[in-house]
């Protein structure tokens, strides 16, 4: 419990640092959510890597979803994803209904705006991960009532 309550700090303090020490060109400009994106990123990379070195390699793109869903996710929030959807055309949802980052700030419309801000790195740390397992992606994040996230995977056709 301590140490997800140590994680919730250092992310709220890490949003908090970027935002104050930006000037406001970058904030206006999204520079800010680039800056924790691709904090996010890194910190994805060296996860999956710790994470995976001792597992069996994956078949298909769909069990390395499933493992960002199950294993990954409960690893670093405390929880399995809530729902995986897919179109079947390179296009994932990941949806959690109790999303930890956005727990501690509303559950209503409240905060909207601000919920980007705490979903960037949470976007890079999966993007970072996919990246490491082969899988080149973007990651968004949209939020409709808080805390429920919502995160797509779209990887795209090279």
């Amino acid at each position: 419990m301590a140490d997800e309550a140590l994680f919730l700090l250092l992310h709220n303090e890490m949003v908090s640092g970027v935002y104050k020490s930006a000037e406001q060109g970058e904030v206006e400009n999204g520079r800010c959510i680039t800056k924790l994106e691709n904090m996010g990123f890194r910190v994805g990379q060296g996860l999956i890597e710790r994470f995976t070195k001792d597992t069996a390699r994956f078949k298909d793109e769909l069990d390395i979803m499933k493992f960002i869903c199950k294993d990954f996710w409960t690893t670093v929030f405390k929880k399995q994803i809530d729902n995986l959807r897919t179109n079947h055309q390179g296009i994932y949802v990941l949806q959690d209904n109790k999303f930890r980052l956005l727990t501690q700030m509303s559950s209503g419309k409240q905060y909207l705006e601000h919920a980007s801000k705490y979903l960037a790195f949470t976007c890079g740390l999966i993007r970072g991960g996919l990246s490491n397992l082969g899988i080149k992606s973007i990651v968004t994040a949209e939020v409709s009532s808080m805390p429920a996230c919502n995160s797509q995977m779209v990887e795209p056709v090279t």
